[in-house]
């Protein structure tokens, strides 16, 4: 049965997980995750599907015959802390490696502490673009904004939906969705030949949208694109159709959240947007899924579905555990050094098949991971759509 210990809670947090034996006998993986903050909802759940991965390989084994331990320190979506947390796991927890952070923003920051401490951090849900250029010790097991939106354009290029105009709309204080709604979609638009207006900023403070909403309406595109996280998107998605707005609401793939069904309600029919998981995809997505939805009900979280982000902090743990053995790692303490470069030379040219798919692979220090075009019909979650991975170069 795995235990959790408080080291330390609060803003900062510090959770021991042990799953069998002693630290001295474990392969000690850090985690960067955010239970408290503006990212606890989707931050928290992703928490559940890495005990769910943890507790599966030590139940078979472990790794090299050690089980895995897990040290999470909780950053409270907060890049400062993100950092601070990447520190302490790496100077005084003697972790090898570190699964997390969870945020665009976060990573940018902390990515910098892992090319100085010489570890490799993985990031379980940070999708801007080149957040990883030039980098030695930051890798994602996340697709980018930019490919998934690209990816959905290319389905309605394929399938002749309307498209001639579109307008934007992002949460200007959300970092990711400011770089989507600023910088991604105007370019990609622009790209796929498709008129667009100057981009609407709202903020998730804002409180009445109608004045930032009405003009969109009065231009009736054919799409509205709309960058912001679920709670957030769907405030807006909400007040395009009070307005009376008939086109098609599109995304990326920041609200791809199963929860977004109860969020959006029955003004979601039709918004078609990118996900990095489909629970329907393969025999082992459709298991890890209800095991999920098993694991948040017992944690008292509310999830429709595994996001993808869950499924990417599960696959995660697997890939670790897969490079760790491959590598002959320990966890010796006299070998740190030695056997956290052995991981990283590991990712260069693993191979390996999990819930987000088979045989994938890393182009830089990026994933190569499918696409799904999903489509909200009849109040469910339809898939229309899927793209394979990009081939690793």
């Amino acid at each position: 049965m795995k235990l959790f210990k408080p080291l330390i809670w609060g803003f900062l947090s510090l959770v021991l997980s042990v799953s069998g034996g002693i630290a001295e006998e474990t392969l000690k993986i850090g985690h960067i995750t955010g239970r408290t903050g503006w990212l606890k909802g989707p931050a928290l759940s992703a928490t559940v599907a890495v005990d769910i991965a943890v507790a599966e390989i030590n139940a078979a084994g472990g790794v090299n015959g050690k089980m895995i331990e897990i040290i999470e320190f909780d950053s409270g979506s907060d890049p400062k802390q993100a950092a601070l947390a990447a520190k302490t796991l790496a100077q005084d927890h003697d972790v090898l490696a570190i699964i997390g952070p969870f945020s665009s923003g976060e990573a940018k920051v902390a990515f910098n502490v892992a090319e100085r401490e010489k570890i490799v951090m993985m990031s379980n849900a940070s999708s801007a673009p080149g957040l990883t250029k030039d980098k030695e010790w930051a890798w994602r097991i996340t697709e980018d904004e930019g490919k998934q939106f690209a990816r959905l354009l290319t389905t309605f290029k394929k399938m002749d939906y309307p498209r001639e105009s579109v307008d934007i709309v992002y949460v200007s204080d959300e970092a990711i969705s400011a770089v989507v709604g600023e910088k991604l979609y105007p370019f990609l638009l622009k790209k796929f030949g498709i008129n667009h207006g100057k981009p609407v900023a709202i903020t998730y403070k804002s409180f009445d949208l109608a004045p930032q909403i009405a003009p969109i309406v009065a231009n009736n595109p054919d799409m509205v694109a709309v960058a912001g996280l679920p709670e957030n998107a769907s405030k807006t998605i909400r007040e395009l159709k009070r307005q009376g707005y008939k086109g098609r609401m599109i995304g990326s793939q920041i609200f791809a959240d199963p929860n977004i069904l109860e969020l959006f309600g029955d003004m979601a029919e039709g918004t078609t947007f990118m996900a990095g998981f489909h629970a329907d995809s393969s025999p082992k997505a459709t298991a890890f899924n209800q095991k999920f939805l098993k694991g948040t009900k017992a944690a008292g979280i509310n999830k429709l579905g595994a996001h993808h982000t869950d499924a990417q902090s599960y696959d995660a743990v697997y890939l670790y555990a897969q490079v760790m053995s491959e590598q002959n790692v320990s966890g010796d303490k006299s070998n740190l050094a030695k056997e956290r470069l052995a991981i990283r030379e590991g990712l260069r040219s693993v191979n390996f098949s999990g819930i987000l798919g088979d045989n994938l692979c890393f182009a830089g220090n990026d994933a190569e991971l499918p696409g799904y075009v999903i489509q909200i019909k009849d109040g469910k979650w339809t898939l229309l759509d899927s793209h394979k991975p990009d081939p690793c170069k």
